[in-house]
């Protein structure tokens, strides 16, 4: 009697755990038909009790797995007398879900199975989530190419196999020229949204056996296995490059940008994967400074050329504070009266160990690290400081043209800085002109309007600069409050030589005069350009036919000897 009672209760106590236990639990006989199921099982495979007592568990099949699986299934559990794994099985409405199950042989005193016993949990979204991690731990969350974790462990792997068959093996280290400009003057979500454009189009350029990863910010690495010859590596970035002259467009806005590229190869420039990803950065770098939108190999010059950067960044930090820095000017004149009516303010920097470093070189290096704000901060205050000397000597009506860094106009306090200086120097802003490029002004064209619209109001007048070298859209010209365009000298080059650029420069006095803009043609350097610019009636000529660019004192000194015989 005490037995029984013991029994009962012992029963009673397995149904109260297998009724509240998380775990789905399933019982069959030994034909495999279910005889029982707890309330877990009914809430993960969404049938009730009823609908499958009797039934076999074949019901929960998702087809996903073959034959040979549930055979080798049931041979272990007859021979071992369980099993674990992972199966997908079928919920009642169609859902196919992943469960971690166990099961078990129940077997009598004779050693006959009596009944099999199933416990399982639903670890779908555990597996998600650890496909997730590992997804996270290997991909650019942003892009959806790989990320730094990736291209080591790939890149060694490629190196190994590279070295084993005496392959070829190119690295591409990209960077999106002026990304940061785009970034701040539209916002991060458009920037993001131009490197997500990016990776798509650089995969479409790509094979399969090739890589691409996103190191971070707009910097990409492409790796090239088992080339034949280091053309090959050459052909792919010109493609690159040449990719990017189409526009991306960003929901509303059609943004440009271009790319440099460095490249290092496998096993001229390095033999492991950090002198790689070096080297290439190395010729990247060269790119930029070499003009941008363009590709560079490395080579061993690089490296001390790199060490030169480095200080001359550090040193440029301490170059305004040490005045390092002054202005040279270069006279403008108009066409018809042969007076000096302007000059631009062309910053350059004397440092102590290097000497006289060009614009060309350390331009680049302002604009990377930032100082290129401070910097067009004091070129301005100095340039007014300049004109009102200018004015005191007797030349009241001569004006200054400024040149303004991109990453300065795209700061939000851009205006008011500049408002905050003319009022400082006490600057007459009716003779100030600021010089501004075509892809300064395109990214965003209405607040663009905004800031032209609010230095007008400051005096300023506006000029174009470079005009026919970025969009080359002339629809842009109404729409913005300009005064001057000022024609690419390249262009003014090839007067002498081709028909083309003689056509190209006609068009643009044309469309300019009409336009009520005037136009100055940079880059004169001989009679005969001088000529044909004064038969197409062009406003005003700069160039070294006039004058080499000069500092305050010399250029004072030009005035009083200025004569206009120099150019009849």
């Amino acid at each position: 009697m005490l037995t029984d009672i013991l029994v009962t209760q012992k029963v009673k106590l397995v149904e109260k755990i297998l009724q509240n236990t998380s775990e789905g639990v399933m019982i069959t006989d030994g034909k495999s038909r279910i005889i029982s199921v707890n309330p877990a099982f009914e809430v993960v495979t969404g049938y009730n009790n009823d609908e499958v007592i009797g039934k076999n568990p074949n019901i929960l099949q998702s087809g996903i797995h073959d034959e040979q699986f549930y055979q080798k299934m049931w041979t272990e559990l007859y021979e071992q007398g369980q099993w674990k794994g992972e199966i997908w099985n079928k919920r009642k409405n169609g859902d196919v879900f992943l469960e971690w199950i166990t099961i078990s042989a129940i077997k009598d005193e004779e050693g006959y199975i009596t009944n099999f016993v199933a416990v399982f949990s639903d670890i779908t979204d555990r597996k998600h989530a650890e496909e997730q991690l590992r997804y996270l731990a290997h991909f650019d969350t942003l892009t959806g190419v790989a990320n730094r974790y990736s291209l080591n462990q790939r890149l060694e792997s490629l190196i190994e196999t590279a070295e084993k068959y005496n392959q070829i093996l190119a690295v591409l280290f990209l960077d999106l020229d002026r990304f940061k400009q785009i970034n701040d003057t539209l916002g991060h979500n458009y920037g993001d949204l131009l490197l997500k454009k990016v990776s798509t189009r650089l995969k479409g350029l790509l094979k399969n056996k090739d890589m691409i990863a996103r190191l971070g910010g707009d910097e990409f690495v492409i790796v090239l296995p088992n080339l034949k010859h280091p053309k090959e590596a050459v052909h792919i970035a010109e493609m690159i490059i040449d990719s990017f002259s189409s526009s991306f467009q960003l929901q509303t806005q059609e943004v440009f940008t271009s790319t440099s590229i460095g490249i290092s190869l496998y096993p001229f420039d390095g033999t492991d994967m950090e002198t790689l990803l070096r080297t290439a950065d190395k010729a990247m770098y060269e790119a930029k400074n070499g003009g941008r939108n363009q590709l560079e190999l490395y080579h061993e010059k690089m490296h001390h050329n790199g060490s030169r950067q480095m200080k001359l960044a550090t040193f440029l930090r301490k170059a305004i504070e040490k005045n390092e820095l002054f202005l040279v000017y270069h006279p403008i004149v108009d066409v018809q009266t042969n007076k000096i009516i302007s000059v631009e303010a062309l910053v350059r920097w004397k440092q102590d160990q290097f000497g006289l470093i060009p614009p060309s070189e350390f331009i680049p290096i302002a604009e990377e690290s930032g100082l290129i704000i401070p910097i067009s901060e004091w070129i301005i205050q100095k340039a007014c400081e300049d004109l009102q000397t200018i004015h005191l000597q007797g030349y009241s009506n001569l004006r200054m043209s400024i040149n303004i860094s991109a990453l300065h106009f795209s700061q939000e306090y851009f205006v008011k800085s500049i408002n905050d200086i003319f009022q400082k120097t006490n600057a007459n802003t009716n003779y100030i002109d600021f010089e501004l490029t075509e892809s300064m002004i395109m990214p965003n064209a209405h607040e663009t309007v905004n800031k032209l619209v609010k230095l007008k109001k400051l005096g300023v007048k506006l000029l174009i600069d470079d005009f026919g070298t970025g969009y080359s859209s002339l629809s842009y010209l109404n729409r913005f409050p300009l005064d001057i365009l000022k024609i690419d000298q390249s262009f003014i080059n090839g007067l002498s030589s081709y028909e083309d650029d003689c056509s190209i420069v006609e068009a643009i006095i044309t469309m300019a005069h009409r336009l009520h803009l005037k136009v100055v043609a940079e880059g004169v350097e001989n009679k005969k350009q001088l000529n044909f610019l004064q038969n197409e009636k062009c406003d005003y000529i700069q160039g070294y036919y006039i004058s080499k660019p000069l500092p305050i004192h010399e250029l004072l000194s030009f005035f009083t000897s200025w004569e206009t015989e120099i150019i009849k």
